[in-house]
């Protein structure tokens, strides 16, 4: 089954940051790039001079998962100006200028999504799903990686996948959080089509990188290949 991965850089190993991306460059899909700022969630993580220093070292598209109350005010400009390809963004902290930042993001030649928490209901993108480039919706709750599977959200990427056929949109689907051995079948089956993979699901499968992710593909296959032979 084709899938698409992005590894999640804030579980990895920094102190191997150069040589690791090295080796993801040859494996990698896309980046996933997490900036908090503290109050929108309660962590602080990466920030624009991390994707600047990232994208001396990479073409591969990298992806911004923006977790910040007043993201507008200058992290959206500054994660562009550094080399994101993507912005996601929450629908719950700029429903007040969502149509601004959308055309603002797109006229500076950067992708933009939207990321739902497990709470935050699909309605919340009604008025301006149409617009956008990626839907992700999270399977845990932001802010921290290790966190388990929240089950319930299957039946969010199945309505988000029926709303993209019905509708004729042309929005990827990704999930964020958890996503590893236990869980590849259940998204693949549900119509995800991103998989953002951190700790369990890619970083903690061995110390050395590229047996790392020589077993995440492994993995991925032997999950889902009931999948491709019913189709």
């Amino acid at each position: 089954m084709t899938a698409i991965f992005s590894p999640s850089l804030m579980c990895m190993d920094l102190t191997h940051f150069r040589e690791h991306i090295h080796i993801l460059n040859t494996r990698a899909d896309r980046y996933h790039v997490d900036v908090m700022d503290g109050h929108y969630v309660k962590n602080i993580t990466l920030s624009p001079f991390f994707i600047e220093e990232l994208r001396k070292l990479t073409d591969k598209p990298i992806d911004v998962h923006l977790m910040a109350e007043y993201p507008q005010e200058f992290l959206i400009d500054a994660c562009i100006d550094a080399g994101a390809s993507m912005i996601c963004l929450h629908p719950e902290v700029v429903q007040r200028d969502v149509f601004r930042i959308i055309r603002h993001i797109h006229q500076r030649d950067c992708k933009v999504g939207f990321v739902l928490n497990p709470a935050t209901p699909i309605s919340a993108l009604d008025s301006f799903i149409h617009l956008i480039d990626r839907v992700t919706i999270m399977t845990i709750d932001p802010g921290f990686a290790g966190q388990p599977f929240i089950k319930e959200m299957l039946r969010k990427i199945k309505k988000v996948r029926k709303i993209k056929e019905q509708e004729g949109y042309s929005y990827s689907i990704e999930v964020d959080g958890s996503c590893n051995e236990s869980t590849f079948r259940l998204l693949a089956e549900a119509g995800n089509e991103i998989y953002i993979i951190g700790n369990s699901g890619l970083f903690g499968l061995h110390k050395q990188l590229d047996t790392a992710w020589q077993t995440m593909e492994q993995l991925f296959t032997k999950e889902t290949a009931s999948i491709e032979s019913r189709e």
